[in-house]
């Protein structure tokens, strides 16, 4: 395998690991929030809290590393137009997943203090997340955006 395949594949996968983790994590923090049993909420928001930190973090390095790489592999400026949006979207996105971070480590920490009192869980663990799932929407539609730059890789005007 070439170092062009080799970047290529790495960067394919951080952003499947990228995308993929955080429609997962998305999917089990809304089921167990719509559970409303404590006990749940508590255990999948310290699992999103894991999977952020093991999965997520480790791909958001990646992908502008491996991206920036493959561009220069294939004698592409950095001021392609495609690739400008891509890094301002990209931004984008971690304008979004930066608060999302406090947001989930806080919300965890809640719920496992109300788990461990036996207590429902309150308005404040709610309106936090709705800023979550608020700030995910946007971050979510940057990255499908992403994926159609890197996959098309149009010419824009």
């Amino acid at each position: 395998m070439n170092t062009y395949f080799a970047v290529k594949w790495l960067h394919i996968l951080s952003a499947t690991v990228l995308f993929g983790t955080g429609l997962g994590t998305a999917f089990f923090m809304w089921r167990a929030m719509a559970s409303d049993n404590i006990q749940a909420i508590a255990v999948v928001s310290e699992n999103v809290v894991r999977a952020d930190t093991w999965f997520t973090t480790p791909a958001v390095i990646v992908q502008p590393l491996s991206g920036i790489w493959l561009a220069h592999l294939l004698g592409l400026p950095l001021g392609t137009r495609w690739i400008v949006l891509s890094l301002v979207l990209f931004v984008l996105v971690g304008c979004c997943w930066i608060p999302v971070l406090f947001i989930q480590h806080r919300v965890a920490r809640r719920a496992r203090e109300f788990a461990q009192n036996n207590q429902p869980v309150n308005e404040d663990v709610h309106r936090l997340m709705r800023y979550w799932y608020g700030l995910g929407w946007p971050a979510f539609i940057a990255m499908l955006a992403i994926f159609y730059l890197m996959v098309f890789k149009p010419v824009l005007a």
